[in-house]
């Protein structure tokens, strides 16, 4: 298990969850009890804080009539008052369905309960009436209950659809099935009333194609309220007169699915998942919108107790490595077209704007310089304008290898477009002789003026041509600051600024598969093959770069990741930490995540004044590190406390 000196496991937002699928009889509420009962110290055993049955359990969904009979709602109280007995031990929060009488009036209710206690029970809001649905014909809508508090099983509780409970950081609220298919779903109110967690009860049918769009409200639902969405529905069991029940247990976070059970199973299932509380609360507080549009939402909230002992319980959760990368491959295909999309509508419309009909691009034989490129003949190739028209130059300086500079001009050759090649030896050779810097001398400055020269070269050339320079530096780069200020850091468009390198790869590979770049295929994949480089570094006796980036600053897999969560999230160290060890399991161990984790919180702080002089480019995703966009930050911000939380772990 995971452990540091200064937190535990719900420090790092993490609640484990269950939808839970009993085994029923229609109006065997002894039978039912008992599944049910199984279910929840199963749940106990595995560490599951809250767990969700299916709407009207404890009687069956499928009893009709059977509901007009005192002796099963009566029973029904009898049989959770045995269950409260039997689970009294279990410290987990469950919410079982149930008939419940109120003086005159029938409700479908959701009960929430633990360790023998009641915490309060919600009625169902919408009553379905239509096809094969009954249900006003037997309960009473909860949309206005007459009454705050009703007793059960000798216990005075709250009774309303506006009731929250909350435990700490934790804060849910409930629904049954049909509310969630209605126009404005009670879980949208109890979301902005502060929810982060919402649980629906369900006994929603088969049928044909109802499945998909069950999926599609869960994952919006849960998407549009920034909210963990668990649900569970009918199983085996109940009547198939008419209707069949397949045992749904969805649970969502922000619009994906963290996990499912089997459909039509005859086996009893506990779907459990783990989702981010921390995650959703952070982007809640993120989205003014969604603040604001809580404002005079009020709900009664009731104090739960959620099992003291999350942390004796591993994470189980994964991590997806690339966060920027769907494992999909079809969802990849899609994504890489929308970003190429994305960079060339950008391009184009500052091409447009500024009415200049060519542009500049340094070519260096790197992915990042190759992918600016690609963009930009696919933006000419959309305007109409001549390939010729955008500018390729090549400036070989003393760490060029043949590999790269040959790479850079067949690339250029089979794109067909301009071409350039300017070696910046003689010029950064004279450059070192007026500053007074020996010729041994291979610091900062001997590799900052080389990037500097080339910075210089591509601005004279696109006054000369009346064009753009088109800038190549990504978005891990402008994380780290892995750019020469006032160097390969200007441009005048930056059309890579809002791309990881991680992605960039596959952005360039995907180009390469493309029918249309046949002709430039074999010079793309060897690119993609190449060592990620500035080659400002002399090559080595064989000719082979020697100045790899990720020897320096660390493989750009891991700080993806550590960017993505922290901008994205707000993720601390710690929880990077562990998550990036979960994550890169079997590949970094402890150390070495550690010791990167501490290098990109240094350099992330450190080189923020770069960030900030950056010029324009198009955001294609969530995380974006712009000036002018998403991230405003200090360039004299202290990293102290973060970097004092990475060294302790």
């Amino acid at each position: 298990m995971y452990r540091t000196n200064c937190s535990n496991r719900m420090d790092f937002g993490f609640l484990k969850i269950a939808a839970a699928t009993p085994g029923v009889k229609a109006g065997d509420c002894s039978h039912n009890i008992a599944r049910i009962a199984g279910l929840i110290r199963e749940a106990d055993r595995q560490g599951v804080s809250v767990a969700a049955f299916p709407e009207l359990c404890i009687t069956g969904y499928t009893c009709g009539d059977l509901f007009g009979q005192p002796f099963l709602i009566e029973q029904a109280e009898r049989a959770l008052a045995r269950l409260l007995a039997d689970t009294a031990s279990c410290r987990t929060v469950c919410i079982a369905g149930m008939p419940l009488a109120v003086d005159n009036r029938l409700y479908n209710t959701a009960v929430v309960f633990g360790s023998g206690i009641i915490f309060g029970v919600v009625p169902k809001t919408y009553l379905p009436n239509y096809d094969e649905f009954y249900e006003a014909r037997w309960f009473a809508s909860g949309a206005e209950p007459h009454r705050e508090t009703v007793e059960l099983c000798g216990q005075q509780v709250p009774f309303s659809t506006d009731l929250l409970f909350e435990d700490g950081k934790v804060c849910f609220g409930v629904e049954i099935c049909e509310d969630l298919w209605v126009p404005h779903p009670p879980s949208s109110r109890l979301a902005v009333a502060g929810a982060t967690l919402l649980v629906n009860l369900s006994a929603s049918d088969e049928m044909v194609g109802k499945h998909a769009y069950l999926r599609s409200l869960i994952a919006q639902q849960s998407a549009r309220t920034l909210s963990a969405y668990l649900y569970s529905s009918a199983g085996f069991g109940e009547s198939s007169t008419d209707v069949v029940f397949a045992g749904n247990g969805l649970i969502a976070e922000n619009g994906i699915f963290l996990n499912e059970s089997e459909r039509f199973s005859l086996e009893e299932q506990l779907t459990v998942a783990e989702t981010d509380i921390e995650r959703l609360l952070t982007l809640r507080r993120k989205t003014n919108t969604f603040a604001s549009y809580g404002s005079g939402t009020l709900c009664k909230r009731i104090p739960v107790a959620l099992r003291a002992d999350r942390e004796q319980f591993p994470v189980e959760r994964g991590f997806n490595p690339s966060p920027f990368i769907p494992d999909d491959p079809q969802q990849m295909q899609q994504r890489c077209e929308e970003i190429f999309s994305i960079q060339v509508g950008g391009l184009a419309q500052r091409i447009r704007h500024t009415g200049t009909h060519s542009a500049v691009v340094g070519i260096s034989g790197g992915l990042d310089s190759t992918l600016a490129l690609l963009v930009a003949v696919r933006t000419f190739d959309k305007l109409g304008l001549p390939r010729r028209n955008i500018l390729g130059v090549t400036m070989p300086g003393f760490g060029t290898t043949d590999r790269t500079h040959t790479n850079a001009l067949r690339l250029m050759e089979s794109l067909g477009v301009g071409i350039r090649e300017i070696s910046i030896r003689e010029a950064c050779a004279v450059h070192f002789r007026d500053i007074g810097m020996d010729d041994a001398d291979r610091s900062v400055a001997y590799e900052n003026a080389q990037a500097r020269e080339r910075t210089q070269i591509l601005m004279d050339l696109a006054n000369r041509t009346g064009g753009l320079v088109i800038g190549t530096g990504d978005l891990s780069e402008l994380a780290l600051g892995w750019a020469t200020y006032n160097g390969d850091h200007m441009s005048m468009y930056g059309v890579n600024c809002g791309v990881p390198k991680t992605l960039v790869r596959h952005l360039v590979r995907w180009v390469a598969a493309h029918p249309d770049y046949e002709v430039a295929r074999g010079w793309l994949l060897d690119i993609v093959d190449t060592p990620i480089s500035p080659e400002l570094l002399p090559a080595d006796e064989k000719g082979e770069i020697v100045q790899k980036t990720e020897d320096l600053v660390g493989p750009y897999e891991l700080h993806d990741f550590f960017l993505y969560h922290f901008v994205r999230f707000g993720c601390r160290p710690a929880k990077l930490h562990f998550m990036a060890c979960r994550a890169f399991a079997g590949k970094y161990d402890a150390k070495t995540v550690k010791k990167w984790l501490t290098v990109f919180l240094r350099r992330f702080f450190s080189q923020q004044f770069k960030r900030s002089a950056l010029p324009d480019g198009p955001k294609v995703g969530s995380v974006s590190l712009s000036p002018r966009g998403d991230w405003r930050m200090p360039s004299d911000a202290s990293p102290a406390m973060w970097i004092r939380e990475a060294e302790s772990l």
